[in-house]
């Protein structure tokens, strides 16, 4: 059995006014494409394929489009947390951190009624506090390492410090969902000037490379759990839509393939209390 994650950063204006700092007009309508016209189609085809996904939105995502969230969360998908303003935890204190996650929570949950349980970095990187952080607040699972492909596992907390960096010591409840780049639509659309990124590949390029690592999963990974990472101001395009939708179609005409909420994964791995997922 494959189990397929169908993940969408809904990053909106926040990664321009955060991550890539740019505030000019041209630069913010990038963004609000996302929340425009990605979202819509995105929603549109995930209802024509009756699959549930998971949203990553930031907290100011979900001030500034809270029509848009509240129509993710009525169609019954999942809503995780994706930082305040798709700031990076690297390099904030504990105290800081703890902030703008606890903020970042009440927001999502006001405009949703979802408190999440999952969390993704902005960054696709953790302080040394995140993991502890997301124990003590409840949340089941992050997505944002990559040790792994298609298995989930349990990150461990540094507790040895030396010369070469530290040495993995307890390992935590949380369940990793890992992430790659080459399931991530941004590196393969995504142009930008400032930071550099060529981006701009075709739709036929990047569907053959997605369906080969699927491919690969469910041939290979005994209970594999296949996770894409996209964002509304990308995969929102006209031709990507229609791939990803035309891709969902192929994986749901492969046998023993389901689709899952990232969450409600992470449930049924506690469940069962182990992190392959093994479905009766």
């Amino acid at each position: 059995m494959t189990t397929v994650c169908l993940t969408f950063d809904f990053d909106a204006l926040s990664i321009w006014l955060s991550t890539f700092k740019q505030a000019t007009p041209t630069a913010l309508s990038r963004g609000e494409y996302g929340a425009r016209v990605g979202i819509g189609r995105i929603l549109d085809v995930l209802a024509h394929r009756r699959v549930p996904a998971t949203f990553f939105v930031p907290a100011h995502t979900a001030n500034s489009f809270p029509d848009a969230v509240k129509r993710i969360a009525s169609q019954d998908h999942e809503i995780g947390a994706h930082g305040y303003v798709h700031e990076s935890p690297v390099g904030l204190t504990k105290a800081e951190e703890a902030d703008l996650l606890i903020r970042s929570e009440e927001i999502l949950e006001r405009v949703s009624g979802m408190r999440p349980r999952g969390y993704r970095s902005p960054a696709w990187d953790l302080s040394e506090n995140t993991i502890d952080l997301l124990e003590d607040r409840g949340y089941i699972y992050d997505s944002s390492m990559m040790a792994d492909d298609f298995t989930s596992f349990h990150p461990r907390k540094k507790d040895v410090v030396d010369t070469h960096g530290f040495t993995p010591g307890v390992e935590t409840s949380i369940i990793e969902f890992p992430v790659a780049w080459e399931l991530d639509d941004y590196p393969y659309f995504h142009f930008a000037s400032r930071p550099i990124n060529q981006g701009l590949r075709s739709v036929g390029e990047v569907r053959a490379a997605w369906q080969a690592e699927f491919d690969y999963c469910h041939a290979h990974v005994s209970d594999g759990i296949f996770t894409l990472t996209m964002h509304p101001e990308i995969i929102g395009r006209g031709p990507r839509i229609q791939m990803l939708d035309d891709l969902i179609g192929y994986m749901q005409s492969t046998g023993g393939v389901v689709f899952s909420t990232l969450g409600n994964c992470a449930a049924r791995l506690q469940a069962k209390g182990r992190t392959a997922l093994h479905t009766a």
